[in-house]
């Protein structure tokens, strides 16, 4: 978090994680698209001519102030792509929260699993200890013919409570709600800090 006094600013950032292709990139799309103008910025994405995030995506949504601040949020997306694990490390490096979209279809699993173990490797060497860290999980693809049910992949996944939402992000089922929740853990958090 960073906070800008002479602009009455505090700005956040939540990082979309997750392995290639589970639906980062779209969540961010359909954010830019719901979001009233008046909240947010642009979406600006660095993507291959495959439509594959190269190093991240980017959009800035405004909400309520707080104490007197306008939270900033800036999301941002990781690329899944093996070559890129040092862009992943890189665009998590001060992260405020983390939005860990899983992809339900039964045949990603291991990629699910190698991702959410990368991440939390991650974020330890970055010296932020995920049970401090607000994080949220969405079950994305719920729409497959093969997706596993969101109880499997929270027991296999270990979430123990953690907040986790099933979404079909290209009809922006979830989208909101996960949304929704980051940014709660996120205001709670800064409340809690501000008292």
């Amino acid at each position: 978090m960073h906070i800008n006094l002479s602009r009455r600013e505090m700005n956040l950032k939540v990082v979309y994680y997750g392995p290639p292709l589970s639906g980062k990139t779209t969540n961010l799309v359909r954010i830019h698209e719901f979001a009233d103008p008046s909240v947010r910025g642009e979406l600006i994405s660095l993507a291959t001519a495959e439509d594959r995030t190269l190093y991240f995506d980017f959009l800035r949504v405004d909400l309520r102030r707080i104490n007197g601040l306008t939270p900033r949020v800036h999301l941002y997306t990781v690329p899944g792509q093996p070559q890129y694990e040092a862009s992943r490390r890189m665009v998590l490096r001060g992260a405020d929260g983390v939005v860990f979209v899983a992809d339900s279809a039964a045949d990603r699993l291991e990629e699910n699993l190698r991702a959410w173990q990368d991440l939390t490797r991650y974020l330890e060497e970055l010296d932020s200890a995920t049970s401090a860290l607000p994080m949220v999980v969405q079950f994305n693809k719920q729409d497959v013919a093969n997706a596993l049910p969101s109880s499997t992949m929270r027991y296999l996944m270990h979430l123990n409570g953690m907040p986790a939402f099933e979404a079909v992000a290209t009809q922006g089922k979830g989208v909101r709600n996960t949304l929704r929740c980051i940014l709660q853990e996120l205001i709670s958090r800064v409340e809690a800090e501000a008292a």
